[in-house]
């Protein structure tokens, strides 16, 4: 089965604190199967679950802060049942020890259990410094060895600026990664860019992507060098839709 696709709403944060219906009615019209949260805007579970219900749109998952799960986790698991959300993803961390990192770990694998225990996954989201701030340990690496329920959500453009080899990376790590992040880097300002337009292999993404079966694949721009957020995204879509289609006919 083909993918279905997801936009990371953090790129679209400004719409969605003007008015967080009306961004999801737009992210619906420019063609999003759903949607992966980054914060609720002041509102209820049943407010969020009843956009989603109006606009036919899905929860792909959530970011939410780490010292979220530390402080509620028990509130967090009734909001994010109540939403229709499965994939809890905690959007990064830094530690400048090992030994930090592993508490970290520890900690993670305690939550992930517990979120087992509700049909629920926990997911740990990239940047390029777990790959340089321990000099000479790959962290994600040293988690998925450090942890048994922990799973990686890739954030490609981020694996591709650490300078790994990203798809041998993947291949490596793939018994644990269960979600990507599809996001583009410009040729020349290595920004983020429109997923398409830039200079990353996402056809190769979506390629591994068929071979580890993934649900999602989320969209997610940080910059934006010629079009406003909505209109960005809304062609973030189209082309990744093209490419999810001739890689999965």
């Amino acid at each position: 089965m083909k993918p279905q696709i997801a936009l990371q709403l953090w790129s679209i944060k400004d719409a969605c604190k003007e008015n967080f219906y009306a961004a999801l009615k737009q992210v619906k019209e420019s063609g999003y199967d759903g949607v992966e949260f980054a914060g609720y805007y002041g509102k209820s579970a049943a407010e969020v679950k009843s956009y989603l219900d109006e606009l036919n749109l899905k929860v792909a998952a959530s970011h939410l802060p780490y010292e979220a799960l530390q402080k509620d986790l028990e509130g967090t698991i009734v909001f994010e049942k109540g939403i229709g959300n499965k994939c809890l993803v905690v959007p990064g961390v830094s530690f400048r020890t090992l030994e930090e990192w592993r508490s970290f770990i520890d900690d993670m694998e305690r939550i992930a259990k517990r979120l087992a225990q509700e049909g629920m996954e926990l997911y740990y989201h990239n940047h390029a410094h777990e790959f340089t701030e321990i000099p000479g340990q790959d962290i994600l690496d040293y988690m998925v060895n450090n942890s048994k329920h922990i799973n990686l959500e890739v954030d490609l453009y981020w694996l591709a600026c650490s300078e790994h080899d990203v798809l041998p990376w993947l291949e490596a790590h793939k018994d644990r990664v269960g979600l990507f992040h599809m996001k583009d880097m410009h040729g020349s300002s290595r920004k983020s860019t429109e997923v398409g337009s830039g200079i990353l292999p996402i056809k190769e993404y979506v390629q591994v992507a068929k071979q580890l079966a993934l649900p999602w694949l989320i969209v997610e721009q940080e910059e934006f060098q010629l079009y406003q957020p909505l209109e960005a995204t809304a062609i973030c879509y189209r082309q990744l839709e093209a490419i999810v289609e001739e890689v999965y006919s």
